[in-house]
């Protein structure tokens, strides 16, 4: 790595070194788990209807994990406490959410296309996930956000 380190612009290098970023990065990665947890909290009847349109049962029971990784893992990741743990949940709920909502290779045409686009999208999360946590790991960059 050493014969790269002078290739990163002095700006480039200032961003990714401000506190903020990595907060920033986290709150990013988190949010549409923030959304889609509080908006199932809010109106739990239909978040049992989704888990159940997926064949996903009890429904009920689904729901209720799907409602505490979303919110949990989040706030952890956020917070940038236990991000191994908060990366791992999250990664695990996208990852059987993505098996069980995007199954292209059992579909056809427009339908597919878009199942697969959404797969590798949130493979993409997951890859990030695990990196969020390598970070963190790797950096100690494990601080609260901004007070």
């Amino acid at each position: 790595m050493a014969e790269t380190a002078g290739l990163t612009p002095r700006w480039v290098d200032a961003i990714l070194e401000w506190r903020a970023t990595w907060f920033l990065a986290r709150l990013a990665l988190s949010s549409a788990y923030v959304i889609g947890g509080v908006d199932k909290a809010i109106d739990f009847p239909a978040a049992v209807a989704e888990q159940a349109h997926f064949g996903l049962q009890p429904a009920w029971a689904w729901a209720i994990v799907t409602i505490i990784v979303e919110l949990g893992g989040s706030l952890l990741l956020i917070w940038g406490r236990l991000v191994w743990l908060a990366a791992g949940a999250l990664g695990v709920l996208t990852a059987t959410a993505m098996l069980v909502a995007n199954n292209f290779w059992a579909m056809e045409g427009q339908a597919r296309f878009m199942a697969m686009n959404s797969f590798f999208e949130h493979l993409g999360l997951i890859a990030a996930f695990a990196l969020a946590a390598m970070l963190a790991a790797n950096t100690g960059r494990r601080e609260a956000p901004i007070r």
